[in-house]
């Protein structure tokens, strides 16, 4: 059986961490090989660090403000054969490594995503579930859960380093790279990523939408090379969200 190390990119998580490794080692026990867990902890001040130690995962620190590089670095720190990343506020269903596992082993497939569904919903996250059922499938760039076998993120440079949308260059990279080998790139069938709603808990199930009707300004400046507005919003509701 294939080795597999799950790497757990976290800010200051201490409220989810523990959710998040039970869930990744139920699907381990499903699983029944050797799975690694390493959580990296960026710029953490809270306890999220010694939660992922008592809950069996090695801990890397780390300070990029750049999610791609946090990846990065689990997956150059990790010693299994196959990679998984998932976000610290998110789960996976326990069949998840399983079925990564079994994919792989058929030699069909380069890695791929899984389809995510939210905690709990509403009118609102309904829509935002509807908009992302729809965006995957026209672009078959699932992301989410990322998985491959790690001489492929190797082969590709790893994540695109980029502070955003860095998940949709990864995947066009994973997709472009198997092209070429013969190999598809796919989705779970089976299993599915349990999204967060922490940030619509915190900032209402309206969240997104209202966020682009209020920075469309950000938005259009950004796509004409001003960045500073745009930068500035995902530092506020990525790389600085939870202090």
């Amino acid at each position: 059986m294939k080795t597999v190390t799950v790497v757990i990119p976290a800010h200051n998580e201490e409220q989810y961490v523990a959710r998040c490794l039970r869930s990744v080692r139920r699907a381990a026990r499903y699983y029944g090989g050797e799975v690694e867990i390493i959580v990296v902890c960026n710029r953490c001040t809270d306890r999220t660090a010694d939660i992922a130690r008592k809950n069996g995962a090695v801990v890397l620190l780390n300070e990029d403000r750049c999610i791609a590089k946090v990846r990065n670095a689990g997956i150059a720190a990790a010693h299994g054969d196959v990679i998984v990343t998932i976000d610290c506020d998110n789960r996976m269903t326990k069949g998840t490594v399983k079925e990564i596992a079994d994919l792989l082993q058929t030699g069909k497939y380069i890695g791929g995503g899984a389809p995510m569904r939210f905690e709990r919903y509403s009118f609102p996250l309904l829509l935002n579930d509807l908009l992302c059922r729809l965006s995957f499938s026209v672009t078959g760039l699932y992301c989410g859960i990322f998985w491959a076998e790690k001489s492929t993120f190797q082969a590709i440079g790893g994540f695109s380093e980029k502070k955003v949308m860095e998940d949709i260059a990864t995947a066009k990279a994973l997709r472009a790279y198997g092209k070429r080998r013969g190999k598809k790139y796919t989705v779970l069938r089976k299993n599915l990523l349990i999204n967060s709603t922490r940030k619509y808990d915190d900032l209402g199930d309206w969240l997104y939408f209202k966020l682009m009707f209020r920075n469309a300004g950000a938005f259009l400046k950004a796509a004409f090379g001003n960045r500073r507005e745009f930068d500035q919003l995902m530092d506020e509701l990525f790389y600085d969200y939870n202090g």
